[in-house]
């Protein structure tokens, strides 16, 4: 058999192969009559979590998965583990999870988007997921490095996971024109959730920080696939949070009182800014205000939006930077005209070594300790050492402990 024959058969081998695959693929699919791809720049994981728990609530058969802090596979009975990687994360371990949702009967499959890169965002939805419902909770300036420049390209990348011939959910308001006219050339209807919808009596079921936002827009997807409202509200209300998910704890050690909020997980400035206002109302009015800065070296374009937050909205009287490119952010900050505060490098230090700097802080007066930057590494590790040692604030002002 000359070369030729060789390469012109091996051809025919892979060419047969992944026609099988296809259209082994298509099957699975097939199988899985609701397909939710959950995609924007913030609350992915949440929302993903949400609108499985508000469909198990109603009845159906709903698997869920998450991209988020810690990926993780849910079952339809709630129970998760965790999405085993043998290197790093790849799309193609969609495929996977569509095949393992339709070999476990679900009925539904609701995913968090895990790719940035405009490309395979298309690729992801057009060929591995196919949604019937798209939801993209909102666009804002993260990852504009590889989606931006600009927050209104980020938007527009965003939409391409809108569904063909489906239902696109959103919350975006500034650039949903944008949105609606995707989805008119993907013959997708548009249903915009609103925040206002969700009172505060809504809100005070869960256990944690959750956003009103996240809610309304889970609770459109569930409404549209025929669960009615407080059915799925009950559900969400038991729902599993995120590992990343924000959270308020409250330390008293020697005397010294520390409120402690994880705000790690969240990825773009404007949503820092918004937490932390919504958030100074249940914290003492009298209070020191420290930031501890998370940072991670592959991270350039997020350490120099942290920097500029310290040095701005979110100045304040002690910022602790800690993690991997640490000085960089400090320097910038500095660099700022309007920048009068305490900034100290942490770069190298252990968890111990911050708890021990704040201790010393509230040595002559509460403080309320606010972390932002990156959850992965340095920011699970300071969160877990704080959480150790205080009581978990509930929305409802209750604490709970977490020795």
């Amino acid at each position: 058999m000359t070369a030729l024959s060789i390469t012109l058969l091996l051809l025919v081998i892979v060419s047969t192969y992944m026609i099988a695959q296809a259209s082994r693929h298509a099957k699975y699919l097939h199988e899985i009559p609701i397909r939710v791809h959950v995609n924007g720049t913030r609350g992915k994981s949440s929302v993903t979590r949400l609108i499985a728990a508000g469909l198990r609530a109603g009845g159906i058969t709903a698997i869920a998965k998450t991209t988020g802090t810690k990926p993780r596979f849910i079952y339809s009975d709630g129970s998760e583990v965790p999405v085993v990687r043998a290197g790093k994360a790849n799309i193609i371990e969609q495929v996977r999870i569509v095949r393992r949702a339709a070999e476990l009967g679900a009925e539904a499959l609701v995913v968090e988007c895990m790719a940035i890169k405009p490309e395979l965002q298309s690729l992801l939805e057009d060929r591995i997921i196919k949604s019937t419902h798209a939801v993209i909770t909102n666009a804002r300036a993260d990852h504009l490095d590889e989606m931006g420049p600009t927050v209104a390209d980020v938007a527009y990348n965003l939409s391409r996971t809108v569904a063909q011939d489906g239902v696109l959910v959103t919350a975006e308001r500034e650039r949903l024109p944008m949105l609606c006219e995707r989805a008119k050339e993907r013959n997708c209807s548009v249903n915009v959730a609103l925040e206002e919808s969700i009172p505060d009596t809504d809100m005070m079921g869960f256990s944690y920080f959750e956003h009103a936002e996240n809610v309304a827009l889970s609770l459109a997807v569930c409404q549209a696939l025929g669960v009615g409202r407080q059915v799925a509200l009950r559900g969400m209300h038991d729902s599993t949070p995120d590992p990343g998910a924000l959270r308020m704890f409250r330390l008293e050690v020697f005397g010294k009182k520390i409120t402690f909020i994880n705000a790690f997980a969240i990825n773009d400035p404007d949503s820092y800014i918004m937490v932390w206002k919504r958030l100074k109302a249940r914290v003492p009015a009298d209070a020191r205000f420290v930031t501890i800065v998370t940072t991670r070296a592959d991270r350039a374009q997020r350490a120099e939006q942290l920097s500029e937050l310290i040095a701005g909205e979110l100045q304040a009287d002690l910022s602790l930077v800690a993690g991997e490119g640490a000085r960089p952010v400090i320097v910038h900050a500095k660099r700022n005209k309007d920048f009068n505060g305490l900034v100290e490098d942490f770069g190298d230090a252990t968890p111990a070594d911050i708890f021990e700097r704040v201790l010393a802080f509230a040595a002559t007066g509460e403080v309320v300790v606010y972390g932002i930057g990156n959850i992965v590494g340095a920011g699970e590790e300071i969160v877990n050492y704080f959480r150790s040692r205080g009581k978990e604030v509930v929305y409802g002002n209750t604490t709970k402990s977490n020795n």
